[in-house]
């Protein structure tokens, strides 16, 4: 088994195409290519999580947030990041991030977070656009049923909590194939009018090469004909931030202090307490600030998020309640969501590597204290 494999596993869980733009997800130190002796999951992949690994036998750190964020110019060392890398490379060990990837994920880091507060009735608070893809194609009425069912299997035509959608209407096409082509309809070098079917279905970004073999493997022509475009609507399952209920409804006291008992606090910083109950929340994980407008717009009473700066709590405006529950706190799940599904997954390891064990680190890599 290659750390190649263990990517595979872990771009099913939360494609790395649905990551932000300014992230770093994926590889980003090693060979994917070498042979896994063992995995390290961890929040972090700083110095301490590398020495971890070397002294476990891992050559593999998964950890949520990437080391290497922006552009190095050079490697000496002098700061957390280079110490971290230097030793990783040094060591022979392999670091893959997930990041926001995981954030987008309907399943990931929201829906972690949104569980832990016990809300229901979850949705996408900012629903990522570009991510939906149209295919159009023209097939052979006697080959239609075929090519559909090929383009399904490879998970084309869901829509929400429905699949198998499509629309068909019919056409004539028409062709001519030169000297060395070798048409399945009619002769080359002559003008063949075909009766067609012009299919059309959606698809999910990230299944793109995987849609597109499925049309090549089942349709019948020598060249298929076919248009992809990206579409505006945005995607109800992928996306940043959560929006559920609470079962019963909270005055903000009591809401402040479920927050803290359910994330294990002692302090919470939070902007006046509303004079109204709490019952709709949204949530997002790590530094939420940018979602205070989508918070607001979305109806709810409360928002729970980190990294807020002074002039922040300002914008709650006695509409909603700003909760900062801390960044490494608000995401305090996702080390073990991460242990748990690789565990799953990674169930052939050669005997002799660890007793073949994903291993969770128990390196605390929150940088913040509390006195």
């Amino acid at each position: 088994m290659t750390i190649r494999d263990v990517i595979n596993e872990l771009n099913c869980l939360a494609p790395f195409k649905y990551a932000e733009e300014f992230d770093n997800v994926g590889l980003l130190v090693g060979n994917a290519n070498s042979e896994l002796k063992g995995i390290l999951v961890s929040h972090d992949a700083t110095k301490g999580v590398v020495e971890e690994a070397v002294n476990k036998n891992c050559n593999l750190i998964v950890c949520f947030h990437p080391i290497l964020f922006k552009g190095l110019k050079s490697i000496t060392g002098k700061n957390y990041v280079e110490q971290s890398v230097i030793h990783a490379i040094k060591n022979d060990i392999s670091i893959v991030a997930i990041h926001t990837a995981l954030d987008n994920n309907f399943s990931g880091v929201n829906d972690l977070f949104r569980k832990a507060l016990e809300l229901e009735d979850p949705e996408i608070l900012i629903p990522k656009t570009g991510t939906i893809k149209k295919l159009v194609t023209y097939v052979p009425i006697d080959s239609i049923e075929k090519v559909k069912t090929e383009l399904f299997n490879a998970g084309a035509g869901a829509i929400g909590n429905y699949d198998h959608c499509s629309f068909v209407s019919d056409g004539i096409g028409s062709f001519r194939g030169n000297d060395i082509s070798n048409p399945t309809y009619g002769t080359k070098g002559e003008i063949q009018h075909e009766k067609e079917k012009m299919l059309s279905v959606t698809f999910h970004q990230h299944l793109e090469s995987k849609v597109l073999k499925s049309l090549f493997n089942s349709h019948p022509y020598e060249e298929v004909a076919y248009e992809i475009t990206t579409l505006e609507n945005t995607n109800q399952k992928i996306g940043l931030g959560m929006v559920g209920r609470l079962s019963n409804e909270m005055t903000s006291e009591e809401f402040l202090n479920h927050v803290k008992n359910k994330l294990g606090l002692k302090f919470l910083r939070h902007s006046a307490n509303l004079n109204k109950k709490i019952s709709k929340v949204a949530v997002l994980g790590g530094s939420g600030s940018f979602a205070i407008p989508n918070a607001k717009s979305s109806g709810v009473e409360a928002f729970v998020t980190a990294d807020l700066k002074y002039h922040d709590f300002f914008s709650a405006e006695n509409e909603i309640l700003l909760i900062d529950a801390g960044h490494f706190e608000t995401e305090q799940f996702i080390k073990s969501f991460l242990f748990d599904y690789l565990s799953k997954k990674i169930t052939n390891f050669a005997p002799a590597l660890s007793g073949g064990k994903v291993i969770l680190s128990t390196t605390n890599t929150n940088p913040v204290k509390y006195f």
